[in-house]
């Protein structure tokens, strides 16, 4: 399986299209904004009908999960979910599926002139374009 991420500033799927705005950036702040991700797992026609966990989470540039304070406590910023793709009706024998998924953040509250990166798990591996870096602009004095 392979995937493709991209920033954006709002992603939504829509008959089975992802539909993106403000797309592909890299540099973002120096104060939170709304983001999003627009995900499109490639799913091989060995991996069709059978059930996959995906999750998404950001981390730092060590690789440490970003923790944020919510009403519930500290929490990393993590989306998950399960998905299970099948064969198209009329697509050739070993045409790989897309999946697209499409997520929504409002402002997070992350530092200035630091480095960030999006990763995408697949069944407990990040696959071939499961990654998306991104920085933030320091603070101007």
């Amino acid at each position: 399986m392979n995937v493709l991420m991209l920033l954006a500033d709002s992603a939504q799927v829509s008959d089975g299209k992802l539909y993106i705005l403000g797309g592909g950036w890299t540099l973002t702040g120096p104060y939170p904004a709304p983001q999003a991700l627009a995900i499109k797992f490639i799913v091989d026609s060995h991996e069709l009908n059978v059930a996959h966990h995906w999750e998404v989470v950001l981390e730092d540039a060590d690789g440490r999960p970003i923790i944020i304070d919510t009403p519930e406590g500290p929490q990393p910023v993590e989306v998950r979910g399960d998905f299970q793709a099948g064969e198209p009706e009329g697509a050739l024998p070993g045409t790989p599926v897309d999946v697209p998924i499409a997520i929504n953040f409002g402002p997070l509250p992350l530092a200035p002139g630091s480095r960030y990166v999006w990763r995408a798990v697949i069944d407990g591996m990040t696959p071939p374009g499961g990654t998306s870096a991104f920085s933030t602009r320091p603070l101007s004095e």
